[in-house]
């Protein structure tokens, strides 16, 4: 059975990484796996695309919409 976390314990995860905490203290200290750690850092990173910063998150959101559109411009031809 998988553990839930808080959204506030998760950012504060990735708050600490990126203060400089290794993905093996955080994952022996608080619980989470390694793995489960990063997933949650490399989707909460930021990239700048156009002066706009964006996350992996946002980005796909932005591709789902993105396809709906495609497919309603195609049916509008």
């Amino acid at each position: 059975m998988s553990i839930r976390y808080s959204q506030d314990f998760k950012d504060s995860l990735v708050k600490l990484h990126q203060e400089g905490r290794s993905f093996k203290s955080l994952a022996e200290e608080f619980g989470p796996s390694k793995n489960s750690i990063a997933i949650r850092v490399k989707h909460t990173t930021s990239v700048i695309i156009k002066y706009q910063s964006k996350t992996l998150e946002d980005i796909k959101q932005l591709e789902e919409r993105f396809a709906i559109l495609e497919k309603e411009n195609a049916f509008l031809k």
